[in-house]
């Protein structure tokens, strides 16, 4: 499969999630789960608490973890999210960096980011910003986020050392990012890799765990750490065997 190929699959799927808000994107514990979103987001790993403090259209329960609750984010700092979907985590993030910071989403899905930016100006969220574009290619400067997060999307893209490899560009020296995903115990079956509704499912772009790390030292992060971890399985050829995958908080410092 073609790079654009699969873009177009998950950006398809995804515009779909916007239109139709009880839409899942996939059917495992792993990401994007339910459908319910609140109940969805609550096991990725949210509190009420948390939810109840931004706009519940954003709500959409697509993450795999809660980044933001482990980024140490300070006021005014300026934090990245890529793959923001509806913003959930922009929008929690803009409330710790307070209105001397500022929260920037960049997403690939033009519905996405539509929905999100209606959001912020219908909140009155002034220090936030959705911005559409892939992370393979930021729309942002280099050397101009104090913090990256990211929830349940860099297995959706075909480039992850690209996407490293951006990420550390936007980065401050002395920054970090900090990601939540999904990677497998092993490589995938081919059946599995070349399945594109298993790709949009946040399954088939899913790496090994210890290539995912790999690819993001290779992009010239220094420390890098697993926060938490939660596994779960999927299965393979028709339920003849199962693979065992992991949802992931990944910390790393430029």
């Amino acid at each position: 499969m073609k790079d654009n190929e699969i873009r177009n699959a998950v950006r398809e799927q995804y515009s779909q999630i916007v239109e139709q808000s009880d839409k899942s994107c996939c059917s495992t514990e792993g990401c994007c789960c339910g459908d319910n979103p609140e109940a969805a987001a609550i096991l990725a790993g949210y509190t009420k608490e948390e939810l109840a403090q931004i706009p519940q259209e954003a709500v959409l329960g697509l993450g795999c973890g809660n980044p933001a609750a482990y980024a140490g984010l300070k006021p005014g700092e300026t934090v990245l999210d890529l793959g923001s979907g509806a913003g959930i985590d922009v929008f929690l993030a803009s409330i710790k960096v307070g209105p001397q910071g500022k929260a920037i989403g960049v997403d690939m899905t033009p519905q996405m980011v539509k929905k999100a930016n209606a959001l912020a100006k219908e909140k009155g969220y002034e220090n936030v910003e959705f911005r559409l574009g892939e992370i393979e290619n930021l729309p942002v400067a280099d050397n101009s986020v104090d913090t990256i997060m990211s929830n349940c999307v860099i297995n959706l893209s075909p480039d992850k050392s690209r996407v490293f490899r951006e990420a550390f560009r936007v980065l401050k020296t002395g920054g970090n990012m900090v990601i939540s995903d999904i990677v497998s115990e092993k490589a995938l079956p081919m059946m599995m890799q070349t399945d594109m509704n298993a790709w949009s499912s946040c399954i088939s772009g899913a790496l090994p765990k210890e290539e995912y790390l790999a690819k993001i030292a290779e992009a010239g992060f220094g420390t890098r750490e697993i926060i938490t971890e939660r596994e779960f399985f999927v299965e393979v050829g028709e339920g003849k065997d199962m693979q065992r995958m992991f949802s992931v908080t990944v910390k790393a410092e430029k």
